[in-house]
């Protein structure tokens, strides 16, 4: 890096550090661009960062499409700003830009929060594949932790494996459901249900109370049955209503419930050091993933591995030893 770009860089860092929002947007575009130069940069910026981070609360949520998502995240984070909160909301959303995800671009559904200068939204960068996607996030919410945002809520919009990219980055999995259980509940995917540290039934207003309270029970039965992702944190079940904003002092508090019980017994120490060691080999996997697709000349001797392990004439075992041998 030149000697100019050095000092823009320190220049970058100060300003983030004292919580200018378009020196944190700058930081997050540095962070997802693809050309070479910006990657070494962010990766400095990061580092140098590093010691800023890890204070926010890290909140992921998750849900079915018309849960109420966005709406809820906007209340969440209206409660929180009225207390001296500020706020960070990032997206991972590994669909291509085409399908109908609704991402966060469209922040006509976060009306209060996106017009609040103690929030900053922030939609799901377009790099394509789920872990380059998530790296990105994960980097972004440690940049808005230097900035000065205490809680980070990271929004899943993508399906499936989303979830556990998501549950991985943060420090408490909230599923938002909807009332009127029976069949839904049969139909929800068990491994959600797992890796949820609390899930709030939504809409539990008018004539809705009596299902959404319904629904909740049931949750609570199906939970029974589960093993808890941890021994000192039995997730609860909640109603709410994004609409009113009736429990969602309720749902703040079991989330800082969560965090006491795991700070006591340690847990949450524990599974930050696991979560960083994870993201390294992420990483890592996506920087050998990127050699093997950058060099031309690799490119086609892969092609051509890939063909034969096609066709049977190669066991993939001894083709991918053959491909580790091209990174050497």
């Amino acid at each position: 890096m030149t000697g100019h770009s050095q000092l823009d860089l320190a220049k970058l860092t100060k300003d983030l550090r004292s919580g200018h929002r378009a020196a944190l947007a700058r930081a997050i575009t540095l962070i997802e661009s693809r050309r070479g130069d910006h990657q070494a940069a962010a990766r400095d910026l990061v580092q140098a960062l590093l010691p800023d981070t890890g204070r926010g609360i890290r909140v992921g949520i998750t849900g079915s499409p018309g849960v109420g998502k966005s709406t809820t995240i906007d209340v969440l984070g209206m409660f929180l700003i009225e207390r001296g909160h500020k706020i960070a909301v990032l997206a991972v959303d590994p669909s291509p830009p085409h399908t109908c995800g609704t991402t966060l671009g469209d922040k006509t559904r976060m009306a209060r929060l996106s017009a609040s200068d103690n929030a900053y939204i922030r939609p799901s960068p377009a790099s394509g594949t789920l872990g380059g996607v998530a790296a990105k996030t994960r980097e972004a919410m440690l940049l808005c932790e230097a900035a000065g945002f205490d809680v980070v809520l990271v929004e899943t919009v993508g399906i499936g494996q989303s979830e556990t990219a998501v549950c991985d980055m943060t420090d408490f999995f909230l599923a938002l459901m909807l009332p009127g259980a029976g069949d839904e509940l049969q139909g929800i995917k068990k491994g959600l249900v797992e890796l949820a540290d609390m899930v709030a039934v939504n809409k539990a207003d008018g004539d809705n109370i009596k299902r959404a309270n319904l629904a909740a029970s049931e949750y609570r039965g199906a939970l029974h049955i589960l093993t808890p992702r941890s021994e000192h944190w039995h997730p609860p079940v909640l109603t709410y209503s994004a609409l009113t904003g009736t429990g969602i002092p309720e749902l703040w508090r079991k989330i800082l419930d969560h965090r006491t019980a795991m700070n006591a017994s340690g847990e949450f120490a524990a599974r930050r050091r696991q979560q960083q060691v994870k993201w390294m080999w992420s990483m890592l996997e996506q920087r050998m993933m990127a050699r093997l697709r950058a060099d031309p000349s690799v490119r086609s001797k892969v092609k051509k591995v890939e063909a034969e392990v096609a066709d049977g004439r190669v066991t993939p075992a001894l083709a991918a030893e053959q491909i580790a041998e091209m990174l050497r």
